[in-house]
């Protein structure tokens, strides 16, 4: 029995255009070898055509390994250029952002707002996912920041879910503004979709990172 020995090994080189170019090199030169023996083979002792399929198979498994390579090379290419890197310490963070927020039953939703000028009274509004609201608090006109623990007017704790929040500036009774407010959600994921970059809140809302007004570690 002949046995057969292909031309390889360069193909594994990390240069992807190099390997490409081995790669067909090599192959080229397999075949002609291979059709030589199989003309000039002695027919009392033909070759084994399990030889012909082991080298194929070392050259498809190379092949492929390249074309993986080429796919993982373009994706990182693509998340590079899209900006998306950028945002991957931002997973696991709490984004400041004007959007609703996820009371998971027990942690404060911290917001941020802004008392309208002149004002001598301010007064938190909470509406539930349906938009129905739930409770109306009132907040020192002084502060900048405030946490919601997740109870009504009377103290009585709400069920968990998504809730959104705006906050009313009065002067002797009258309303002067009435403004949504900031809150921090937690960052779960960043996408890269038709539109570009986006970030997704744990309460499920998807926004674009120029929304993000502020940034704090998941335990501040």
């Amino acid at each position: 029995m002949t046995t057969i020995t292909a031309a390889s090994g360069a193909a594994t080189t990390t240069n992807t255009y190099t390997a490409k170019e081995t790669i067909s090199s090599d192959f080229q030169t397999f075949l002609k070898l291979m059709t030589t023996q199989l003309q000039n083979q002695d027919p009392t002792s033909p070759i084994d055509s399990s030889d012909y399929a082991a080298q194929l198979a070392q050259f498809s498994q190379v092949e492929q390994q390249v074309k993986t390579n080429d796919l993982l090379e373009a994706l990182s290419t693509q998340l590079g250029g899209s900006g998306m890197s950028q945002y991957a310490d931002w997973v696991g963070m709490r984004a400041l952002a004007q959007t609703p927020a996820l009371f998971d039953g027990t942690a404060p939703v911290t917001m941020a707002f802004d008392v309208a000028s002149g004002a001598d009274q301010a007064v938190l509004v909470v509406k539930n996912a349906s938009g129905s609201e739930v409770t109306r608090l009132p907040v020192p006109v002084d502060a900048s920041e405030v946490a919601w623990n997740g109870t009504d007017a009377s103290g009585n704790l709400l069920g968990a879910g998504v809730y959104s929040f705006s906050f009313e500036s009065y002067s002797n009774g009258e309303l002067l503004s009435a403004n949504a407010a900031q809150v921090y959600s937690g960052i779960t994921e960043v996408r890269l979709g038709t539109g570009g970059v986006t970030l997704l809140l744990d309460n499920g809302q998807e926004i674009a990172p120029g929304d993000v007004v502020a940034l704090r570690a998941a335990n501040a």
